[in-house]
């Protein structure tokens, strides 16, 4: 797109002047990290933002002083947590613009919730699948909204395994189970959208940057030594307000007005790349590939019991 914009932009330069007055905004995991600072500039621009949080002590600490910024209760696992969550906003009559779907983990040890489900997956995809169907109705209300899914460069790791997404069969492998939840973030935000077009609801994937924040505390000192190895020179990491800015552009920016199911990185619109391109940015095909998109929508319903209704 040639946005104008580059991998060293801030959240804040993102918004500019622009006013967010009347916007409700909800982001999950938007105590810590990109998350914070993505809150940070939508409730500084004025809007009105919902942190659901699992730790929601430590939330206040971290937002305390924020204006318009509301804080409560969600466990991404927890399937009655996320409905109960989604119940208590839906009460409250009013619309979601935007939905950023941030919170994530990454290269965890294997562990699987009450369902079985591995947690990377269950985690950063199919518990925000679930969430952003639960708060559908308020999405729609918005005539106009925008749903954000954090991917990563880590969908480069592989598609996602439909034969054996949990890793019931196969050697447990915490980086091939991060790439998939990766890809699925990417997909889901392909099939989002093209649900969601006719009804003014439009969702987009975004790769943040390379960047040191908490979701590297799974990993030892040498996995850490061999992660900054392979991003380069120390230059090329961002800090966490340049992490942010892709996920507030594409929930903000005019210029990707009438547009949705695209992958974004370093506030544009990614290059597709080949599946053996050697280059750490682009989008590989099975990120944006929309057959396996509507394959991975379908199981998202199986997995999580949970229908999206368009209506």
């Amino acid at each position: 797109m040639h946005s104008g914009f580059s991998a060293r932009t801030t959240a804040r330069e993102v918004i500019g002047k622009r006013l967010l007055d009347g916007v409700t905004a909800v982001v999950t995991g938007g105590y810590a990290g990109v998350g914070l600072e993505t809150t940070r500039a939508l409730s500084e621009a004025g809007a009105t933002v919902i942190v659901p949080a699992r730790t929601p002590d430590k939330a206040h600490a971290a937002l305390a002083g924020l204006v318009r910024v509301e804080i409560d209760s969600l466990d991404l696992s927890d399937p009655a947590s996320i409905d109960a969550f989604a119940a208590r906003f839906l009460a409250s009559g009013r619309p979601v613009h935007m939905l950023v779907n941030n919170a994530g983990i990454m290269a965890t040890p294997l562990v699987r919730d009450a369902r079985g489900f591995e947690s990377q997956l269950a985690t950063n995809h199919l518990g925000h699948f679930q969430l952003t169907t639960r708060l559908w109705p308020a999405l729609r209300s918005a005539l106009g909204a925008r749903v954000i899914c954090l991917s990563s460069r880590g969908h480069a790791r592989g598609a996602v395994d439909f034969d054996d997404a949990h890793f019931q069969r196969r050697p447990y492998d915490k980086w091939m189970a991060y790439g998939q939840s990766k890809t699925a973030n990417a997909l889901f935000a392909l099939a989002l959208d093209a649900r969601g077009e006719a009804r003014r609801v439009r969702a987009f994937s975004v790769h943040p940057g390379a960047i040191l924040t908490e979701l590297v505390r799974w990993l030892t000192e040498e996995e850490l030594g061999a992660v900054v190895a392979r991003a380069g020179e120390p230059s090329s990491f961002k800090n966490a307000e340049q992490g942010a800015a892709t996920s507030v552009w594409c929930a903000t920016s005019p210029q990707l007005e009438g547009m949705g199911g695209v992958y974004c990185e370093d506030v544009d619109i990614a290059e597709a790349v080949p599946a053996d391109s050697p280059e750490l940015g682009g989008v590989r095909p099975w990120a944006m590939d929309p057959d396996l998109a509507e394959r991975l929508w379908t199981k998202s319903e199986e997995w999580t019991g949970v229908t999206f209704a368009e209506s």
